[in-house]
């Protein structure tokens, strides 16, 4: 039998410490584990599978896993139950429920992110980016400093950091994100990372990230239908954790409608006109865009690398740009069949692999007699690409 106990720095409950005294063997952290006079035999949680099979084979007895907060939320009862344990849970206050707290904020709101390493530093990145209130489980390589550097200087953030919550040096400090990357932290437990100007709506009924939009290809006033729009996001697939590049954004329809299913995006339009349609938009939709003035190809240079690219104004050297920098889904969106061919040849020699397709709307209309006709729009050709060594 083994038994998951959590605990948060404060006493166990009278189970916790009954399931305890009972262990034949107790595995925990060593920080833990040296704070408590245990009569049984511990171990360090290092080897955690290999130690529990050796002696459930050995048929030993009881043992207790000892875990930091709530074992059952982004914790070890996942990592049991994967090589098919099922183990009993005591669980203590999370360490997300605790920061909050010590914060003095809801949670309910927020969306909490647990990242295994460094590699997954993006995808947070551009979470914290869509998300007004988000909790970061500190990992190796995701921290309030590797944070704040790729938030800066595109998206304003108020960092709360969390060290040693529940223990003896437990500190709880609000940052700057300019403080935060050189600032040292012993050992931060959790970072919230808080957007100061997000006014919140009214309460949801869900936790966490919210459902996404009731509907998709928006009635803007555009030069891209809404069919067509449709068909674009559909092969862009935004999603939380993805950063999006809308290049030649004109009034940031695209923009927008990644934005409202979760996705971080960057919007890049040379005209002030369009830029100030952009922002508009944006305001009326309740989303997060970031704007950045300029021409491309050059103005792509200092932005992070994205997961999807929409081109929707530019040359074959702003595809090639785009190319370059290594997206999982590239669409571009041109007005004459000739284009196609000159497009798909540039991504092809950027090692990817393209198709076109041409996209012709026809809109009902009412015609003053009370009859109905339908009533064509322009061709739109829109070329959708992917790594080839991924297709």
């Amino acid at each position: 039998m083994i038994t998951v106990v959590g605990w948060d720095g404060h006493e166990f409950s009278a189970r916790a410490v009954a399931k305890l005294h009972e262990a034949k063997l107790v595995v925990g952290p060593d920080s833990i584990l040296g704070q408590l006079k245990l009569t049984a035999p511990t171990m360090a949680d290092g080897s955690l599978l290999e130690t529990l099979d050796d002696h459930l084979e050995h048929g030993e007895g009881p043992a207790v896993v000892v875990a930091e907060g709530d074992p059952g939320f982004f914790g070890v009862v996942r990592t049991l139950r994967a090589h098919g344990l099922k183990p009993a849970v005591l669980p203590a206050i999370s360490l997300v429920t605790r920061a909050f707290a010590r914060a003095g904020l809801s949670w309910e709101d927020a969306l909490v992110v647990a990242p295994s390493g460094p590699r997954q530093l993006n995808r947070v990145v551009n979470a914290c980016r869509a998300h007004p209130k988000v909790a970061l489980l500190v990992a190796p390589g995701v921290g309030p400093g590797e944070i704040a550097r790729e938030l800066a200087p595109t998206t304003p953030r108020a960092l709360i950091v969390c060290e040693d919550l529940g223990g003896p040096d437990e500190r709880v400090t609000h940052s700057r994100m300019g403080e935060a990357t050189t600032r040292p932290w012993k050992d931060p437990d959790v970072v919230l990372v808080l957007d100061p100007l997000h006014q919140p709506k009214e309460p949801g009924w869900v936790a966490g990230a919210q459902p996404g939009p009731a509907e998709w290809a928006l009635p803007f006033e555009s030069r891209i239908p809404a069919e067509v729009r449709a068909f674009i996001l559909a092969k862009l697939g935004p999603r939380l954790g993805d950063l999006v590049w809308d290049v030649g954004a004109g009034a940031g329809e695209i923009a927008v409608e990644c934005a409202r299913m979760g996705a971080a995006v960057v919007a890049v339009e040379r005209d002030e006109e369009a830029c100030a349609e952009l922002r508009a938009n944006v305001l009326r939709h309740g989303v997060k865009v970031a704007l950045t003035r300029g021409q491309a190809p050059p103005a792509l240079e200092p932005l992070p690398d994205p997961d999807a690219v929409y081109v929707g104004g530019g040359g074959p050297d702003v595809v090639v740009a785009c190319a370059a920098r290594g997206p999982r889904s590239l669409v571009c969106a041109v007005s004459k069949v000739e284009q196609v061919s000159a497009v798909l040849d540039r991504l092809r020699e950027q090692g990817y692999r393209g198709e076109g397709t041409q996209i012709l709307a026809s809109r009902l209309t009412l015609d003053p007699d009370g009859s109905h006709r339908l009533t064509a729009s322009d061709p739109v050709f829109v070329v959708h690409a992917t790594p080839a060594h991924t297709a």
